[in-house]
């Protein structure tokens, strides 16, 4: 009998376990995972029509997932400062990156040094939007009593490309910002595997451009994107390019 090739055992390992962990019937995985991906049980659990307790442990084992993501992001960075665009994506990776069945935003407060002193989400919303109140990440930040801070959010389609409300949401916040000398260094946007920094792509404001405004923002991930110019779509497409600059203040 001819050994089980390498992936054959991988799959069918990865399927006991989540069997075991969540208490999904094993044959309905294996049928679901004939056509299907078998990341969606994770990522999109309402798909199998799951019971109220196990809806609960896929939770579960998606926050386990990514809070791994982020202690291992922490154990290889634990002596590094949050000081480029590259960085900043990967930071944000670790907790944003997979999450495709809500839209969720957060904020990295830092000091002079650029170290985190707090990473909060500010909102969470369904698949295409997610509501934003700028006095939140304002209260956040004084009670941080931070230097600067780095906006970021996902994309659950996958896509890079920011939105008319990206743009605006990240003028509103400069525009807050900017008289209290907390400098907002960038804003980040996950999609799939990969991100995309709008400093890098050109769209963060140096200073503000309106007075500001504490009116609720919906980031909306599926509204007409920001047109962006040959070279900005290479920074998006080019996601494993080494973004190594720092950002300018």
């Amino acid at each position: 009998m001819p050994p089980v090739p390498l992936d054959e055992m991988i799959i069918a390992d990865y399927v006991h376990s989540l069997h075991q962990l969540t208490g999904i019937p094993l044959g309905k995985l294996q049928r679901y995972g004939t056509a299907n991906s078998l990341m969606n049980p994770i990522e999109h659990p309402h798909v199998l029509e799951l019971n109220a307790k196990q809806l609960l442990k896929v939770e579960q084992l998606h926050a386990f997932i990514q809070a791994y993501r982020v202690l291992q992001w922490e154990e290889e960075n634990a002596k590094h400062k949050i000081t480029t665009p590259e960085l900043a994506g990967s930071y944000f990776s670790a907790f944003l990156s997979g999450l495709k069945d809500r839209e969720r935003f957060m904020v990295a407060f830092l000091d002079k040094s650029n170290q985190v002193i707090e990473t909060r989400i500010i909102s969470e919303g369904g698949i295409a939007e997610a509501p934003v109140y700028p006095r939140q990440v304002l209260k956040a930040a004084l009670n941080c009593d931070c230097s600067s801070v780095l906006l970021a959010h996902n994309h659950p389609s996958g896509s890079l490309r920011p939105s008319m409300e990206d743009v605006l949401l990240t003028e509103r916040m400069v525009a807050i910002f900017e008289p209290l000398s907390i400098d907002v260094l960038d804003h980040i946007i996950i999609g799939g595997t990969g991100y995309a920094s709008l400093a890098k792509l050109g769209q963060m404001p140096k200073v503000a451009e309106k007075s500001a405004s504490y009116e609720m923002i919906t980031l909306k991930s599926k509204e007409e994107a920001v047109p962006c110019s040959a070279d900005e779509m290479l920074v998006i497409e080019t996601i494993e390019a080494a973004l190594d600059e720092e950002w300018e203040r």
